[in-house]
């Protein structure tokens, strides 16, 4: 199994396939991963020439806990700039369960056990 096998294990698959992680903070009861979307164009605007132009504000989310610490996800979105027409775009990332500040997976989780 290879590392990146392991993190889609802790962690939902989209933040391993498109996201880096940039920086960790560590405490007795929390712990904190900070993510980045890496710089490959939107593959459903592969036909548009763009450019990266930085980030959208960053999100912060509840995930599962690890290890009996509280995990929080703050995530940094591209914003990609369409060089012919000048318009912003950017993913359709479905990121938070709605309603909440917590991923859908724990969401579902939380939703079931409490049944």
């Amino acid at each position: 199994m290879t590392p990146i096998e392991l993190l889609k294990f802790m962690l939902p698959d989209f933040l391993v396939d498109h996201f880096d992680v940039v920086s960790t903070t560590n405490s007795e009861e929390t712990l904190h991963l900070y993510f980045e979307e890496k710089a490959n164009a939107p593959e459903e605007f592969n036909t548009l020439e763009l450019v990266s132009k930085g980030f959208q504000d960053e999100i912060t989310i509840q995930d599962f806990p690890l290890r009996g610490k509280y995990v929080y996800l703050h995530i940094k979105r591209r914003r990609w700039t369409n060089k012919t027409t000048g318009e912003i775009i950017k993913r359709d990332w479905q990121l938070v369960a709605k309603g909440t500040r917590m991923t859908q997976e724990f969401a579902a989780f939380l939703k079931e056990i409490n049944r």
